[in-house]
């Protein structure tokens, strides 16, 4: 009776744990050494440590994640000027990456830096978020890349599988319309907020969106077992991609992949047949002709 008790207990404890477990696995960093003063290293500590316990400790999603599923992520933050008191501008930078199936190897998925990141941290004041209103930029804004690098993820092993993130980072969006910080609108830029989650939804840019899967799924995840397969699929994946560009040229999303996937398309195709190499190096000066220099070094790897 005793062991039984015993392991129910522990059984409550480890069901307890993995309800508990969350959706990212968040590293955050602070600078402030453009601000003048002695009491900012505290303020931003305490920042800091506000951002990790609500980013890491907030349930994301209606899904169980266990410790080793956790989304791996960095959040950079340089705060350049305080604008009134309580309140900086600044950039954040958000990165985000997925493991490869059968290796060690963490594969990038996002790599963004915004400019335009002005908010209000008064210290031991929580973070709060509503999903239906505008609260705070700052969780506004943490929220919104949180639902984008959510999207991403699961397009990456499913079929359109982010949707619904990609449509919750929507509706921060819209509720940040009467926001007075940058960064929202549509008409303030063509790469912002406003318009990342635009093209993630618009079935212009699918092609995107059948990249991510194809790329990472039935790409990369084979590499390790059928690497010939793995690299059709990915080249396969490559000319949604050209297709998007014919259709859509320069547009936000593949700045987004030529940041993130460049040197990760380079180093697939070094082990490629010799006419893999020349179709994917081509490939990929049409639709990042700004770096098409770059692609040479698939081909001199022959």
């Amino acid at each position: 009776m005793i062991m039984k008790k015993i392991l129910s207990v522990v059984v409550a404890m480890f069901i307890v744990c993995v309800a508990m477990a969350q959706e990212f696995e968040c590293q955050i960093q602070i600078s402030h050494s453009q601000l003048q003063g002695t009491n900012y290293e505290k303020i931003f500590q305490s920042m800091r440590k506000d951002l990790y316990e609500f980013i890491n400790n907030t349930k994301w999603t209606n899904n169980v994640f266990s410790k080793n599923e956790r989304i791996e992520c960095n959040i950079s933050i340089t705060v350049e000027k305080e604008v009134a008191s309580d309140e900086y501008s600044g950039k954040i930078q958000v990165t985000s990456s997925r493991p490869v199936y059968g290796t060690s190897y963490m594969s990038p998925l996002f790599n963004y830096l915004d400019d335009k990141f002005q908010f209000k941290y008064v210290e031991m004041e929580p973070i709060e978020f509503n999903p239906n209103v505008f609260t705070s930029n700052l969780s506004s804004v943490i929220a919104y890349y949180c639902y984008i690098m959510l999207g991403l993820d699961y397009d990456s092993f499913g079929s359109q599988a982010g949707t619904t993130y990609y449509q919750l980072a929507e509706k921060i969006v819209q509720n940040a319309q009467s926001a007075q910080e940058p960064g929202w609108k549509q008409y303030e830029s063509t790469k912002n907020r406003y318009w990342l989650t635009e093209n993630l939804l618009n079935d212009q840019y699918s092609g995107f969106r059948d990249f991510m899967y194809t790329y990472h799924r039935q790409g990369l995840d084979r590499l390790a077992d059928k690497p010939s397969d793995a690299r059709t699929s990915v080249e396969e994946s490559l000319e949604s991609l050209r297709s998007m560009h014919r259709r859509r040229p320069g547009s936000f999303l593949m700045s987004i992949v030529s940041t993130v996937k460049s040197d990760e398309i380079i180093n697939i195709f070094s082990d490629g047949f010799s006419d893999e190499k020349a179709r994917v190096a081509n490939l990929m000066k049409e639709i990042d002709a700004a770096n098409s220099s770059k692609y040479d070094k698939i081909t001199r790897s022959e």
